[in-house]
């Protein structure tokens, strides 16, 4: 008999497409002798919950059975209890939009996730910790301010049930403001804060972001640092023009952009402002980023 997991199924992942997968997945995974138990989502946030309680109660295995969001409940179901204990093992078999975080690893998706369950292979990865005025949060993907951030929120609370087409309006409507802002950020070796306005500011503790764009190029899972990407106050025209970047990684190379990994970082925001962490979107006053080395061990295989 193999090792028992719990899967936290978000049925409504991928437009429902988790529904439809997740009996031939199961069926699978049990027929190689797998056990797994089932508690499905029916809420926001209900992830968390069950991850949070099944943790307490000794479970160590879990599978996240939808996309980025499901796998960043999860997260923050075990966390911050796992600090210090046992380090959970979480298999993540994507069935969302975006699905970042395993793109590290693999352009195979839920085969190659499935694949790894099977094989019983898991690595440590890092996890990050972030502090803000009403608590902290932990993310495994990435945390963003300003365009990205402000494309998110404007297509989460307006054309949430647009599809596609919400985003792109979102986009459009993001590009007509173009907010360029500072984003007080304290990284290590500066000693005073970052004023300056850029167009955003991320914190990256993988390559991938929207599943496709590759924002830290230079970013390890598994290097117990976090990727500061930093692009300064380029215009409409220069943002078209350097969009391709932003999918193959060179974006990095354009003179307003700023890169470094850090292991600690400090905000010094006046109020609360938009962020994206790992698909969600939320509106935060950060106050500190820190990282947890090899804190979750993620079912998964390096290419």
């Amino acid at each position: 008999m193999g090792q028992t997991y719990l899967a936290i199924v978000n049925p409504a992942a991928g437009g429902g497409r988790g529904a439809k997968l997740l009996g031939p997945t199961l069926k699978r995974l049990r027929d190689a002798g797998i056990e797994v138990k089932v508690a499905t989502t029916r809420a926001p946030g209900q992830a968390s919950d069950i991850a949070r309680d099944a943790y307490g109660r000794g479970t160590r295995h879990f599978i996240s059975f939808g996309g980025d969001g499901t796998s960043y409940e999860v997260v923050n179901g075990l966390f911050p209890q796992a600090i210090g204990n046992e380090p959970p093992t979480l298999g993540l078999l994507p069935l969302g939009t975006g699905n970042s975080f395993l793109r590290d690893f693999t352009d195979r998706g839920l085969d190659a996730a499935t694949e790894w369950l099977l094989a019983g292979e898991s690595r440590p990865v890092d996890v990050m910790r972030m502090r803000h005025r009403g608590g902290e949060l932990y993310y495994i993907n990435l945390l963003s301010m300003g365009f990205s951030a402000d494309v998110a929120a404007l297509r989460a609370r307006r054309f949430s049930g647009w599809g596609e087409l919400g985003y792109f309006i979102s986009i459009f409507l993001t590009l007509a403001r173009f907010n360029r802002r500072p984003f007080p950020t304290k990284i290590e070796g500066q000693e005073q804060f970052d004023n300056r306005r850029c167009l955003f500011v991320t914190f990256n503790n993988s390559k991938f972001t929207g599943g496709t764009m590759m924002i830290a190029p230079k970013a390890k899972v598994d290097d117990g640092l976090v990727e500061y990407v930093r692009w300064g106050p380029i215009g409409r025209i220069g943002l078209i023009r350097n969009l391709p970047g932003l999918y193959d990684g060179t974006h990095i190379q354009h003179p307003l952009a700023e890169c470094k990994s850090v292991q600690r970082v400090e905000f010094k925001l006046d109020a609360p402002v938009d962020v994206m962490v790992d698909g969600e979107v939320l509106s935060l006053q950060c106050e500190e980023l820190s990282v947890l080395p090899g804190a979750l061990n993620v079912v998964a295989r390096l290419p």
